[in-house]
């Protein structure tokens, strides 16, 4: 199920031309460096983390037994590390609430509709950080990081089934709390 490409960089690491490596490292770097930014919210930490997932995948590479995509194993990987730093530190969340929308006049409302729709999505934005941890990382999994459910469940070590009621409910909990923000209208 694994990519091609993917496929053949590993093989070739296998085989023992460890250079190969490098090609999958500069292919993700970047999504599990922003995997770890999101959960840890410290720079240093996530790219900590991020040189880690990499050596952690690189001498665990035999172990991948591409029934699922290496960008889901490697993702996985880094999304149990971040865990554990977390865990170490205690679990926290920054609470940013979102600005409100007021006093938009009616004859200006086509021009500023643009920026209307841009702080609509940073609202959104805002208000996945106020969810609870794990759901917040599901979240972002699923609708910004476009991952399949499957794929989710294989990262988290959850069912299906739970990463579908998992989501739901966080959608409710967005939902009510853009609404009571006056930022959903109907």
């Amino acid at each position: 199920m694994t990519d091609h490409k993917d496929d053949y960089y590993i093989r070739q690491v296998l085989e023992g031309k460890t250079e190969a490596f490098a090609f999958l490292v500069e292919k993700y770097k970047d999504m599990v460096f922003t995997l770890s930014i999101k959960m840890l919210k410290d720079r240093e930490e996530a790219e900590e983390i991020t040189q880690d997932v990499f050596m952690i995948s690189y001498r665990s590479l035999r172990e991948f037994r591409g029934d699922s995509r290496f960008s889901t194993w490697l993702y996985r990987i880094a999304y149990n590390k971040c865990l554990d730093v977390l865990k170490r530190k205690g679990r926290y969340v920054i609470v940013d609430y979102p600005d409100r929308l007021t006093g938009v006049p009616h004859e200006a409302l086509n021009a500023l509709q643009q920026i209307v729709e841009k702080d609509r999505n940073e609202a959104v934005r805002q208000a996945v950080k106020l969810l609870p941890e794990d759901d917040r990382v599901l979240v972002w999994m699923y609708y910004f990081d476009e991952m399949s459910i499957k794929e989710i469940a294989k990262v988290v070590n959850l069912s299906e089934a739970n990463i579908k009621i998992k989501l739901f409910r966080s959608r409710k909990i967005l939902y009510r709390l853009l609404e009571n923000n006056k930022l959903i209208r109907e």
